[in-house]
């Protein structure tokens, strides 16, 4: 192929014990999953079914990264979110269908321009400028899910500069991963690759140039995540 330019290189993780990397086709997000973090936002939760949001998979950042402040924003905020890989195909699939097709398991972050989010919401506009930002996709090596097991019980932690923010348990998820899988299956042929955010527990906040943040989800790789204080 003849490109007019060189392309961006192929997004992709690390895998925990493995020396081949996972690499990222697409990135869906999992709105208000969690009660409390709905109510905290003015929100309730939709018990219909689950909706999305994406962002590109060139806003992948690894774990251990120093990144700048992102530009058009004053209120930065950290979203910790349990991430989802997907390594087989599936459309129209049913519970066990999904379950199946998980790849393994990350923790992630899911980090959001508040201030143009809100924009999008006062004005009835997408939320691309809140959320598909450059570094916004912070992600740890993943962990195959037959190394992880069962979900129920495992808690999910944010510190900013060592202060606890976000601490709940992936229990209190009101769409379950296989639930979420199945449902986003109906309107898209997901593929490996695909990456399913499933959304944060309350206790999101803003952070500054400078601070450094750490999560983790029990039995998963740690986070962590340096502003550029320059």
């Amino acid at each position: 192929m003849d490109y007019l330019f060189p392309p961006a290189p192929q997004p992709s993780i690390p895998v925990v014990g493995e020396t081949q990397v996972f690499p990222v086709h697409r990135i869906f997000c999992v709105g208000r999953n969690y009660v409390a973090h709905a109510q905290e936002m003015g929100g309730e939760v939709d018990r219909e079914a689950p909706w999305y949001f994406t962002k590109s998979a060139h806003a992948v950042c690894h774990s251990g990264t120093t990144i700048p402040y992102p530009p058009g924003t004053t209120n930065l905020h950290y979203e910790v979110e349990l991430a989802v890989a997907l390594g087989a195909a599936v459309f129209e699939g049913d519970l066990s269908t999904a379950q199946n097709a998980i790849y393994g398991y990350g923790c992630a972050l899911d980090m959001t321009r508040r201030d143009r989010q809100q924009d999008g919401k006062d004005h009835r506009r997408p939320w691309d400028l809140g959320k598909d930002i450059e570094n916004g996709a912070v992600l740890t090596p993943l962990t195959r899910a037959g190394d992880v097991g069962d979900l129920s019980g495992r808690r999910i932690q944010l510190l900013v500069n060592g202060a606890l923010k976000q601490d709940a348990v992936l229990d209190d998820m009101v769409w379950s991963v296989p639930e979420i899988i199945s449902h986003l299956s109906r309107y898209y042929h997901l593929q490996a690759g695909d990456l399913i955010l499933t959304g944060t527990p309350a206790g999101v906040g803003p952070v500054v140039a400078g601070d450094h943040l750490t999560a983790q989800i029990d039995g998963l790789s740690a986070l962590s995540l340096t502003l550029s204080s320059a």
